[in-house]
């Protein structure tokens, strides 16, 4: 298969204008009226069978192409109830989908909550034991862009070939990166560890490295399995990752019962249900993409254009990733500083964070499903861009008021559900504050990243990152030299937040923005007439 490499063009930049001339009226769009379902806005017409050509879905995608189609109609309307009516069927196609993003924090916090009733020490040692194995896989997270991204631009044009070929090709390099940090663990994991705790915390050293060599088994799984949730995700198929996960979440459930409540092993109890836990969950999605047709246990190996092909798409993803990683690691490497207790409140207090802000990660998703066609597709209208990003703004902040008030409670009223020393339950209550301050922003944050990533304005969205990370990073710094404890972590991650927020904002409000084009085009086009 030849590939053929071109450097990167946002489409909507290279439509030609021949000539400056008065736009063409407008004409009304009409669109098929569609019923209501469980997950789908299905159209009463009957469906492609063979691929629709304006949505480029395959046969058995109708489902969310279906829905794309329902949100782009209702965009088209004006007023305030069509904005109502657009979040409606935003929150239907969302919410099903958020349990995608639920069950990987939902493991570690299950993890957190056995593990501290049984030992305040095993529940510090969790703090960078999880920093080494969750955010470690997120940052490999450029693999599961790379895949959607390139699965469905296949099968918009109908290659089931070279689908096949591409989820073979990312397989293996998931595979390969796998083993890589498998061994990569194995041999640095312990040193690793060692740095990052530091010589007052030796004592944490052994509980977190028998916790992360325990879930080192599992990279391979971990990997190759986010490869195959990505192509079901880009064929429109979200409900076979999302049993695949919900199965998982249960096995790590009754695992840490059984190992931790009952055997009374402890931490490493806790790591071996998440292990298995993960190992049952690739499995089931990869049998889930081989009931989409495609072969998930074949793998190819990639040539170098082609892995070229994936620095291309994945670099700029890579950097905004690590850049998220480093710095919630850079907080956990200052709160384990400070003491025991000061890291145990802080590894249940961010993990109770992460599982609060994936429930605005539906709205990224949603952002990148319907924003490409409205933005570079045919049936281009910037207009409705900017009203599904105002719908998706105003659900991000009724999320983020939603969940900072639920999410406050719960370590405020019950701290007893983590751990039962009170040493631990005044350092998680003295940082209430900045964490509901943090928490309330990230779901629209959350939507204008999303829309960013969909105009593909990845080079911005690395730089912000990078910058956001520079600045807290340092505001960090600054706090803890003034000895701000705890607290200054959190503040500082307000102000990442928030900074996150505010140059996305502006990004996507700006004239020359790139849901804006048309209004510069327009005022161009009046200054050339009047001259």
């Amino acid at each position: 298969m030849e590939f053929r490499l071109h450097s990167y063009r946002p489409l909507a930049l290279s439509l030609p204008v021949p000539r400056l001339s008065p736009p063409p009226p407008l004409r009304r769009l009409s669109f098929p009226t569609y019923s209501r379902g469980s997950l789908s806005l299905r159209p009463k017409t009957k469906p492609c069978r063979s691929g629709c050509p304006e949505t480029g879905a395959p046969e058995g995608t109708g489902t969310f192409a279906d829905a794309s189609d329902s949100i782009a109609a209702s965009a088209s309307d004006s007023g305030s109830d069509s904005v109502w009516r657009q979040m409606k069927e935003i929150a239907l196609f969302a919410g099903p989908a958020t349990g995608l993003w639920v069950c990987g924090p939902l493991m570690s916090l299950i993890d957190t909550m056995v593990v501290g009733q049984g030992s305040s020490l095993e529940l510090a040692a969790l703090g960078p034991g999880t920093v080494f194995c969750d955010n470690l896989s997120y940052i490999f997270m450029f693999l599961s862009i790379a895949t959607s991204n390139m699965v469905a631009t296949s099968l918009a044009k109908k290659d089931r070939t070279l689908v096949q070929h591409q989820i073979s090709m990312l397989l293996f390099v998931a595979f390969t990166c796998g083993m890589g940090m498998f061994l990569f663990t194995k041999l640095l994991g312990t040193h690793i560890l060692a740095a990052f705790t530091g010589p007052e915390n030796l004592h944490l050293l052994s509980a977190a490295n028998t916790y992360v060599q325990i879930r080192a088994i599992a990279w391979p799984a971990i990997l190759v399995g986010m490869v195959a949730q990505s192509a079901s995700l880009g064929m429109k198929d979200s409900w076979g990752p999302l049993k695949a996960l919900a199965v998982a979440s249960a096995v790590n459930g009754f695992g840490d019962i059984i190992l931790c409540c009952v055997w009374d092993y402890g931490i490493a109890g806790a790591a071996w249900a998440t292990m298995l836990a993960q190992v049952v969950a690739a499995l089931m999605m990869m049998s889930a993409l081989n009931q989409t047709g495609f072969k998930a246990f074949s793998l190819s190996i990639p040539s170098p254009g082609e892995l070229l092909q994936i620095f291309e798409i994945a670099a700029p993803v890579f950097v905004t990733m690590t850049s998220k990683v480093a710095f919630y690691s850079l907080l956990t490497y200052f709160a384990t500083s400070m003491g025991t207790m000061t890291g145990a409140a802080h590894q249940v207090m961010i993990n109770i964070y992460c599982m609060c802000t994936v429930w605005g990660e539906p709205l990224s998703q949603t952002a990148q499903s319907f924003m490409p066609e409205l933005i570079h597709g045919v049936n281009r209208s910037l207009r409705k861009a900017r009203m599904l990003l105002k719908s998706l703004v105003v659900i991000g902040a009724i999320s983020g008021l939603s969940l900072g008030a639920i999410g406050t409670c719960v370590p405020w009223l019950f701290p007893s559900l983590f751990t039962a020393d009170h040493l631990i339950t005044g350092e998680m209550h003295k940082v209430l504050l900045p964490y509901l301050f943090a928490l309330v922003v990230t779901p629209s944050t959350h939507s204008l990243e999303g829309t960013l990533m969909a105009s593909r304005d990845f080079r911005f969205l690395s730089l912000s990152m990078s910058g956001c990370l520079i600045f807290a990073g340092l505001f960090v710094l600054f706090l803890s030299s003034r000895g701000c404890g705890l607290p200054g972590c959190w503040w500082a991650l307000v102000g990442f937040q928030w900074a996150r927020f505010s140059l996305a904002l502006h990004r996507l409000i700006s004239p020359r923005g790139v849901l804006n084009r048309d209004n510069s085009i327009e005022h161009e086009f009046v200054k050339a007439k009047a001259t």
